[in-house]
């Protein structure tokens, strides 16, 4: 492996070195250091990239390596400087946040091309790139978030490190194409495979994406899962098993859990404003001190067409004015001191709820079975015109 050292403050060329290529890119450094007599600190390459992995590196590769001044090729010092950046290659390399990456223009076009990095690299100046002082491209992203989306670019997988702050979704739209193909991919296991999707696994899908893009979690399988404190805003749980579930303080805001199983979950404290919760089977649930109020206006959904299954739920001191719980089946829930006002309780199962301290001000309970409900310290008197069963 030939290695060439450059002086770029007197531009005086040393003779060439020919040293064997092994171990890390710092072993390199070290070696081709004590070679030619100077503090190697970046290796590029003949055409100008910058080698940031040895894997890079080929048998017949010319080498060049500075002290951390810019690369300018020794032939070519007086061509003009778009000649020098290797724009006539597929090599490029890309200065994200700092740090140097070494790709090819296919690598960032043909493995997702309708992600943003394709449409950035597919057409020469497309969306007029700009260059720093050494050729690369610059990208104002944090590198430690890039370089998993490079690594899935070059060979199909995303992976994230541990020390990787998940927080820092704001990212290049990519990112979140990545994520929801990743997902989708282990999601297509054979049928006969149900197990269920842990925290950690749906916290790396969620926290890729935007925060109001509809997730579609439609039947998938989270039973027993710890999803608590998680915003889960907008995501659409249509059909999904969340048996069992620990969704304790959760933001599940115009969350979509229609027909959902939510049997046995613990759900207290939880955000529930503008739910869609259409034939869920929430039965023996725990609710406790829930808030349904939205106060835009925008009310939570439970009705049951089919009799939305809320049998022995724990609902106490929640907030659910204007809910809408029609036709749905209460028998044996707890109601104890919520509120209730101007909630739609027509044609509701009511039969042994305990509603003690409830405000049903204004609710609609016309056709609804109270057989055996409990209505003690009422905020309001009840009206008769309100029941009629």
């Amino acid at each position: 492996m030939n290695t060439v050292p450059r002086n770029y403050m007197n531009t005086h060329l040393c003779l060439p070195q020919v040293v064997a290529v092994y171990g890390t890119l710092s072993d390199l450094l070290s070696v081709a250091s004590n070679k030619l007599g100077i503090k190697a600190t970046s290796v590029y390459n003949g055409k100008g990239g910058l080698i940031d992995d040895i894997a890079l590196i080929r048998d017949d590769d010319v080498l060049f390596v500075c002290e951390g001044e810019p690369f300018i090729d020794p032939q070519t010092d007086g061509r003009p400087h778009e000649e020098l950046t290797g724009s006539h290659t597929d090599w490029l390399t890309l200065n994200v946040g700092g740090r140097y990456f070494t790709t090819t223009r296919s690598t960032l076009v043909n493995k997702e091309p309708d992600s943003m990095l394709a449409h950035m690299f597919k057409d020469k100046d497309a969306w007029g790139n700009k260059q720093d002082h050494r050729g690369a491209f610059l990208i104002d992203r944090s590198p430690e978030y890039f370089e998993p989306i490079l690594n899935y670019l070059r060979h199909g997988q995303l992976i994230v490190n541990d020390g990787i702050n998940l927080l820092g979704r704001y990212y290049l739209s990519v990112l979140s194409v990545l994520a929801f193909k990743q997902l989708s991919q282990q999601n297509s296991q054979p049928a006969e495979d149900h197990s269920p999707i842990s925290r950690k696994e749906f916290v790396r899908f969620l926290l890729a994406t935007p925060t109001k893009s509809e997730l579609r979690c439609q039947g998938l399988n989270f039973s027993g899962a710890d999803l608590s404190r998680l915003d889960l805003r907008y995501i659409n749980f249509k059909m999904a098993n969340l048996s069992r579930c620990n969704l304790a303080h959760a933001n599940l805001c115009c969350a979509n859990l229609e027909r959902a199983d939510l049997s046995g979950s613990v759900l207290d404290c939880a955000n529930l404003q503008g739910v869609k919760m259409l034939c869920s089977n929430a039965e023996g649930a725990s609710l406790k001190g829930c808030n349904f109020e939205d106060p835009s206006g925008l009310k939570a959904n439970l009705e049951g067409k089919k009799r939305a299954n809320l049998k022995g739920v724990d609902m106490e001191g929640s907030q659910m004015t204007g809910i809408n719980l029609r036709v749905a089946t209460l028998k044996n829930a707890k109601l104890k001191n919520c509120n209730l006002r101007g909630a739609t309780l027509a044609g509701t199962d009511l039969e042994n709820c305990d509603l003690s301290g409830c405000d049903l001000q204004e609710a609609n309970l016309r056709g609804s079975n109270v057989k055996g409900a409990i209505f003690e310290e009422m905020l309001t008197p009840l009206h008769m015109s309100q029941s009629v069963r």
